[in-house]
């Protein structure tokens, strides 16, 4: 598999639509750095006017839920460019041209590009990810999941879904490069010290993402790592964590799933 780029195209507030990229590798070739794929394009005019600034050739969308920020300028993108269409397979997203689900994979062969997918539900009844199969580190494709310093509110799934989706992400290598949605980064970094005040790998992560956003840069995609130490919705297993949410619970919780929902309730009772 050929290693790939990813670029990002801002839209709306705060969303991210990914544009993925092949790169030729071997190959002199520097056609496939022109074709992209299209990550939730919630909006099609920014899409548009950057694929027409580059001359970029789209291939392919992915959908990773259903929300309107993540499709809706799908239907205007195909009156341009008919590409195929991939997402959830449990979700009504009437553009989908190839449901997925956790056994499918995606080949884009003339990109030399391969994904996984993994069902991730929670934010979402039928949330997917697409995990890049190329050559170096890999790219997770994340939608509303999991954010940077954060995950998605638990808007049509439980917590117990959400705790095992987000357990798939712990089984992954640390060096996995996590592409979200939005720049909600500064806003869970301040909820994610009320949870672990003392952590240094965060007190430190909070200082460089207060520099990023100074000079105006995005600071997505987050390494899975950095997520594994500083992300409260993905440290239900650690000590501090657990204290924290059995202090505002105000009881003894007894699963993963039970810290991983107090945590999200706290912050849903602060935003």
């Amino acid at each position: 598999m050929n290693p790939l780029k990813v670029t990002c195209i801002p839209a709306f507030d705060d969303n991210y639509i990914w544009f993925i990229h092949a790169l030729p590798g071997n190959n002199p070739e520097k056609k496939s750095q022109q074709q992209i794929i299209i990550v939730d394009p919630g909006e099609a005019y920014p899409v548009l006017q950057a694929i027409k600034a580059h001359n970029y050739q789209p291939e392919a969308i992915f959908i990773t839920h259903h929300h309107g920020d993540h499709t809706g300028g799908v239907k205007e993108i195909l009156e341009h460019y008919p590409v195929p269409v991939y997402g959830p397979a449990t979700e009504n997203i009437p553009a989908i041209s190839h449901k997925l689900d956790e056994t499918k994979t995606v080949s884009l062969n003339s990109m030399g590009l391969s994904f996984k997918i993994l069902d991730v539900p929670g934010h979402t009844r039928g949330h997917i990810a697409y995990l890049s199969q190329n050559n170096g580190p890999k790219s997770l494709f994340i939608g509303d999941t999991l954010f940077a310093g954060g995950c998605g509110r638990l808007f049509e799934g439980t917590a117990e879904q959400m705790q095992h989706s987000l357990a798939k992400l712990l089984e992954m290598d640390g060096n996995t490069l996590v592409y979200c949605a939005h720049e909600y980064t500064e806003d869970n970094l301040v909820f994610a010290r009320r949870v672990e005040p003392d952590n240094p790998e965060l007190i430190q992560r909070i200082k460089n993402t207060q520099v990023l956003r100074r000079d105006g840069k995005a600071t997505v995609p987050s390494l899975l790592k950095l997520e594994k130490q500083t992300n409260p919705f993905l440290r239900f297993n650690s000590d501090r964590v657990i204290k924290a949410a059995e202090q505002f619970a105000g009881k003894k919780l007894t699963s993963p799933a039970e810290v991983f929902g107090t945590v999200r309730y706290w912050k849903d009772t602060l935003d």
